[in-house]
């Protein structure tokens, strides 16, 4: 007996050697989201929502809403009108703030969607920023939170099929049974980054997951075994002109047993307010984005991925947008 199981059970087979986090295509401007240590970099109230529709074509295939924000505890008072007018002409990046201690708090949220599983996590963030130089600060974050994982089993259709039988598919007990029992788990999720940056560069490294499947409680007994998730990302900005600059990066992850992987961006931004990306994520996708900032306090940017693994002969691509907002700037 053959036994094809559709995209749904598929992803269940295939979770524990594949990554287990979401990706992201505009990490370098989204660092919050890999690294705990960049909360807090600027000097204001950063807010910043966004969603990501991965393989589209594909039924139950990966989405991803995420939202995130990040203050200073303790920062120099700006006074700023409340009101949401937009600013007239090219508004440029804010600068981050360097050559002091610095402690910040934030908190991530996202729901994660792939196949048959379901991912729901709230995270708080805390951060402390030492100054190295005048220029430059190394900061140390952390993050604590819980991850509810569901299995959906509406989604997870097995069909059975005889050899040489043409008629309509039967049913087999033992998956049904199986997939029946699957529910979810709430799992306690750790996280640490170190973060070194200035107005010209970062470079990053974290972990994720670190406690694993240590404090878990729930139903069922789906064993979604979270592993421990390694990221390095770094990024420098080159003046290219009075008008125009351009930054090269790099984010790799890497999880036991799956294979490492890496996104390589290059950014061009005009006058620091409206950028072009193009990028490149091994053996998977190319990519393109562009962006603005359309007041002094909202940020946009969108991102497309040509699929370039077979994926894509049935896959028009993955589409990330992201609004921004900065508060007290």
């Amino acid at each position: 007996m053959k036994v094809k199981i559709l995209l749904g059970l598929l992803a269940m087979s295939t979770c524990a050697i594949a990554q287990q986090l979401p990706q992201y295509s505009q990490f370098q401007r989204n660092q919050i989201l890999s690294n705990p240590g960049a909360a807090g970099s600027y000097d204001f109230i950063d807010i910043t929502i966004g969603g990501r529709y991965q393989w589209a074509g594909f039924k139950n295939s990966p989405k991803t809403v995420y939202a995130y924000g990040s203050s200073v505890i303790s920062k120099p008072k700006v006074r700023f009108n409340p009101s949401l007018r937009t600013s007239n002409g090219p508004i440029r990046n804010p600068k981050v703030s360097t050559g002091r201690v610095k402690h910040a708090l934030g908190g991530e949220v996202y729901m994660d969607e792939y196949g048959a599983f379901r991912k729901l996590s709230f995270s708080g963030i805390y951060a402390v920023h030492l100054p190295v130089t005048k220029k430059t600060n190394l900061s140390l974050g952390t993050k604590i939170g819980i991850t509810s994982n569901n299995f959906l089993a509406d989604r997870a259709v097995v069909l059975t099929q005889m050899e040489g039988y043409t008629g309509a598919p039967t049913t087999d007990d033992t998956y049904t049974q199986f997939i029946q029992n699957q529910s979810s788990r709430n799992i306690l999720n750790l996280g640490v980054g170190l973060y070194y940056y200035s107005d010209k560069f970062f470079v990053g490294v974290s972990a994720d997951q670190l406690s694993r499947d240590l404090v878990s409680f729930g139903s069922g007994t789906a064993n979604f075994d979270p592993n421990v998730h390694m990221q390095f990302l770094a990024g420098y900005k080159f003046d290219l002109n009075d008008n125009l600059t351009l930054m090269p990066s790099v984010i790799g992850k890497y999880m036991i047993p799956a294979p490492f992987s890496f996104d390589v961006n290059l950014q061009l931004e005009y006058k620091e307010w409206l950028w072009f990306m193009a990028g490149y994520r091994n053996s998977n996708a190319i990519i393109i984005g562009a962006g603005a900032n359309i007041s002094r306090r909202f940020k946009f940017g969108y991102s497309y991925d040509f699929t370039t693994s077979k994926i894509g002969n049935y896959s028009t691509g993955s589409h990330e947008i992201v609004l921004g907002l900065m508060l007290g700037r």
